[in-house]
């Protein structure tokens, strides 16, 4: 009744799922790069030279 995973089935399994930690890791690492403290601050807080233009 039960079937086995044949061997390549096992082998694409953990290879996706070795990608999938790969990929996550490596956009952790690319996104620690970024400031985003200061590209909010810039949205929630409007910068003094747009109030003298109006």
């Amino acid at each position: 009744m039960l079937e086995q995973l044949e061997t390549w089935h096992i082998v694409l399994i953990i290879a996706t799922v070795i990608a999938v930690i790969w990929s996550n890791i490596a956009l952790l690492k690319y996104s620690a790069k970024f400031d985003f403290k200061g590209k909010i601050d810039k949205q929630t807080k409007p910068d003094d030279s747009d109030k003298d233009k109006k």
